[in-house]
Order: structure tokens, then C-alpha cells, then sequence
């Protein structure tokens, strides 16, 4: 017998293209443990729709296929509490569907719907001028991208996940678990909330200002080559020294590159400046950013001398290294197609 509708809550879930998986399914089963008594997973106590922005398949980066039966523009905004976007890897992707995208979405923040940006999502909502004014949760891999892209939204990048009024945004992962604990919390009930997270394996919910002991190396226990590496990371765009990180560190710059030779194979230099380089290559295959920007980023001079130090590094400058990224996922596209 279906029960009656009790509904605390209710989800409208909107995977992008290349949507992440994890942050989607972490979610998703969230949801479903906390939507009914025991483990029988019916939408009792909250409940959801998976809506894409076509009906369809939807692929997510793994290739996973997602099957979507509504279109969003199908949907009455007017049945649900708030619209959960789940972004992709790619943040230029993201942006690039603000054009189609603009008016529906805002159409239904005027409904009273509460937008929820997970991962890359919130470079799709900046770009429709939706977070203007708003205080913003990125994944730290993004941060830069993000500020140089949209200056005027405030970033907390400290944090996991954050509501501000009625924008929410969560920096993508596991997070998209706490942030379901804590919206479920708002509305269900703390007990109803934590229900179902020892069948997921996942221990008590974590807070939206969480230190991720993966990527603080500054973290209590920690030694000074772990601590100095997460510095370099905050600094990355800044105009810092070595011996103001070792400095930081609390050593001296020869223990310091000690610690990088036995550690790395390289010296402290050479190890931020690779550091920097990778961030660059990674952003010219992942957005469409130009390289004086990406210069910004990291701190280089201008965008000539890291042009310089690119080439150096790869074997071929910044521009050719993208367009060679674009012939082979071209190609890729191709052989799928065949497929």
C-alpha cells in the first residue's frame, strides 16, 4: 500500500552534462534513507524528481548513464522546496549554458525555489547573474577560476558548504552528504537527518566548516614538508617567497629545501614552481581562460615570461597545448560516436 504523502521537503535534482557521480549519488541516497521508516526507500518523509535539462540520457564524466524523465522547463517549480544543480568537472562548460538556461532558472528563483549549486554548478548560477550579492562554496581546485571569472561574488573557500539566504552552494564530493544531513536536519529532524549513515559507511556528519585533513596539511599532527605544501597552495597566486614560507613553516630555508630534495627529489623552488605550472596546464585544458589570466592566477610576471616557463616545462607553448587537448577530444567524440 503507498503511504501517505508526509512530505517534509522536496528536491528537484538537476545533473548537468558531464555531471560528477559521486556528489549526485551521495545525495541522491541520502535523501533515500531518510525518506522512509527502516531501509524500505519510498519517498515518504521527503521526496525527489531527477529532471535533466532535455529529457534523456545524461552522461556523467565517468560515462555513467543517468536517465532523466522530465524535462526541467516541464516542471512546476511551484512542487518543490529547492532546485539541486550537480555541475561537471568542466567550469567553462558550466558557464556556457547560462545563454539557454537564464531565464528558466530565474524564472523559478522567483517561484520561492531555493537554488542549490554542487560543484561546478555555481559557475552556471554565477553566470546567469543568480549569485550576485551572495556568499559562495567552491571546490578549492576551482577557486582561482572562480574569482577571476566573477569578481563580485564573495567565496568562502574554506568552506564545505554554506547557505546564504536563499542560494545554497556545496563544493562538490562526500560534501554533498553533509549538506543533504544538514538540509534533511532543517526540516526533518536531526534523528531523521542521521538516519541510514552507518549503512552508507560514512561516520557523523561533518560541519560546513570542516578542515579536510587531505588537503590541510597544516593540520596539527603534521610535519613541516606537508604544512609548507598546503601553504604553497594558498599562496598560489601571491607574490611569496621561499623564505617567507619557510618562515611560515617555522625552519630555515636550507632545512626546508633538506626536506623537499629528501622528499620530492627537488628543491622548494622548483617544487612550487611545478606546483604552478600544472595548475596552468590544467586550466588551459579545462576552461577557456587566456593565459594572462592563468598569469594572474599564479603569480607569473606577465603572460610572455609564463609562456616561457610552459614551453620549458611541456615542450610546447600554452596555445598549442590547448589546441591539441581540443583535436583529441574531438577525436574521442568521434570514436564514441562510432561506438
Amino acid at each position: 500500500m503507498t503511504p501517505p504523502d508526509v512530505s517534509d521537503v522536496r528536491f528537484l535534482l538537476l545533473p548537468l552534462p558531464d555531471f560528477a557521480l559521486l556528489p549526485f549519488a551521495g545525495f541522491l541516497d541520502k535523501l533515500r534513507f531518510s525518506a522512509d521508516d527502516e531501509d524500505y526507500s519510498r519517498q515518504r518523509y521527503c521526496r525527489w524528481t531527477i529532471a535533466g535539462l532535455a529529457a534523456g540520457s545524461i552522461r556523467a564524466s565517468c560515462g555513467a548513464l543517468l536517465q532523466a524523465e522530465h524535462a526541467l522547463a516541464e516542471l512546476d517549480p511551484g512542487d518543490y522546496d529547492y532546485l539541486v544543480l550537480f555541475g561537471s568537472r568542466q567550469a567553462g562548460a558550466m558557464s556556457a549554458l547560462a545563454p539557454g538556461c537564464q531565464s528558466l532558472l530565474r524564472g523559478i528563483a522567483a517561484r520561492g525555489v531555493k537554488l542549490v549549486s554542487i560543484d561546478n554548478a555555481c559557475f552556471l548560477l554565477a553566470a546567469c547573474g543568480l549569485l550576485d550579492g551572495y556568499r559562495v562554496a567552491v571546490h578549492w581546485r576551482h577557486v582561482a577560476e572562480f574569482q577571476a571569472s566573477f569578481p563580485r561574488v564573495r567565496l568562502e573557500p574554506e568552506a564545505l558548504y554554506l547557505q546564504d539566504g536563499a542560494r545554497l552552494s556545496c563544493a562538490g564530493g562526500t560534501a554533498a552528504i553533509d549538506l543533504a544531513v544538514a538540509l534533511l536536519g532543517r526540516h526533518s529532524g536531526r534523528e531523521r537527518a542521521l538516519k541510514g549513515l552507518a549503512d552508507m559507511l560514512v561516520d557523523d556528519s561533518r560541519g560546513s566548516r570542516h578542515a579536510l585533513r587531505s588537503l590541510d596539511g597544516a593540520a596539527r599532527d603534521s610535519g613541516p614538508l606537508e604544512r609548507a605544501i598546503a601553504q604553497m597552495r594558498d599562496w598560489l597566486a601571491g607574490p611569496h617567497h621561499i623564505e617567507r614560507l619557510a618562515r611560515a613553516v617555522g625552519i630555515s630555508r636550507r632545512q626546508l629545501d633538506r626536506l623537499f630534495h629528501a622528499g620530492h627529489g627537488m628543491s622548494a623552488s622548483d617544487y612550487w614552481l611545478e606546483m604552478r605550472l600544472q595548475h596552468v596546464r590544467w586550466r588551459l585544458l579545462n576552461s577557456p581562460h587566456s593565459l594572462a589570466t592563468l598569469a594572474d592566477e599564479v603569480g607569473a610576471a606577465d603572460s610572455s615570461y609564463l609562456g616561457k616557463l610552459f614551453r620549458r616545462r611541456f615542450g610546447l607553448p600554452p596555445g598549442a597545448c590547448r589546441r591539441q587537448a581540443g583535436v583529441l577530444a574531438e577525436a574521442d567524440g568521434e570514436r564514441a560516436g562510432e561506438r
